[in-house]
């Protein structure tokens, strides 16, 4: 299997993203993808800002993909959009429609994101028609899902040409918004939000009356409240899984890289723990449940 990070999810200063990326240069992973996927308001990192550290990070020998927006609601969006997807030199991942769509016009290939919902073979089929050559299954879907959704293609004789990617680690993207969750949270509107999720660089925390732990709120992502975690699951993913994204919450994430493939066999375990991690999606359970 190969490991790839996945696009920083938070708002960073400049100096720090530029900083992780040229840390990851020198990590464990083989696939790197850059790129905003959450607001268009981020602007400490420019799509021109994003290809020329592409190129940079791409000199290291790892695949470098840039990631693109999951909601656009402007014209603006798109220009930059059609900026990314004409790049000349990287793959792109696809959050939206849009991006498919612009890339089918160009021909050139893409990776379908998680953001986009697509939960059976015929989807992937049309898909795949359309280009994309990897696709990061949705978040919330199981091992056993997979696994049917991947039986189809043999059952339908379709050919599969495409590599399969799971996220693996992190924070997971539950939903979208029009509405910035981070903004109402310090009673600001979303147009003058002085892009304050910047404050908050793994998200802000939200508690139930209980004191659990529920979401984390990433602008106008919604994420889980624990933090995904499939590193003892990886021997049951080969043969099965092409990828393994790890999405990055800062430089110590390099560090879950390299213990990720030291536990590719299972014989270098990872401690993990009730009430902050959680891998029930892909055990086909509710998805803060936690299974050893």
């Amino acid at each position: 299997m190969k490991y790839a990070l996945g696009p920083v999810l938070y708002y960073w200063p400049k100096t720090e993203t530029e900083a992780f990326y040229y840390a990851a240069k020198d990590s464990q992973a083989d696939i790197i993808y850059m790129g905003e996927t959450v607001c268009t308001k981020r602007r400490e990192m420019k799509v021109a800002n994003w290809i020329e550290l592409a190129k940079e990070i791409a000199k290291s020998g790892k695949q470098v993909v840039l990631s693109t927006l999951a909601l656009l609601e402007a014209p603006s969006e798109l220009n930059d959009l059609r900026q990314l997807v004409n790049n000349g030199d990287f793959l792109v991942e696809a959050n939206d429609l849009a991006t498919i769509n612009i890339a089918q016009e160009h021909k050139l290939p893409f990776v379908a994101g998680p953001a986009i919902n697509c939960y059976n073979a015929l989807t992937l089929k049309l898909l795949q028609k359309q280009g994309m050559v990897r696709w990061c299954m949705p978040v919330e879907l199981s091992r056993d899902w997979l696994t049917n959704v991947l039986n189809q293609f043999e059952n339908l004789n379709i050919k599969r040409n495409f590599e399969v990617e799971v996220f693996s680690y992190g924070y997971l993207p539950l939903a979208y918004s029009a509405r910035c969750f981070t903004a109402r949270s310090e009673d600001k509107p979303k147009d003058k939000c002085e892009t304050c999720c910047i404050n908050y660089p793994v998200g802000r925390e939200v508690f139930s009356q209980e004191q659990q732990k529920v979401f984390v709120l990433n602008g106008i992502q919604t994420q889980s409240g624990y933090c995904y975690n499939l590193g003892n699951n990886l021997k049951e993913m080969k043969g099965l899984v092409d990828i393994v994204r790890i999405s990055p919450l800062g430089l110590e994430t390099l560090d879950i890289v390299k213990q990720f493939k030291a536990n590719e066999d299972g014989l270098n375990p990872l401690q993990i723990e009730h009430k902050r991690d959680c891998n029930g999606y892909w055990n086909g359970i509710a998805g803060l449940e936690l299974t050893q």
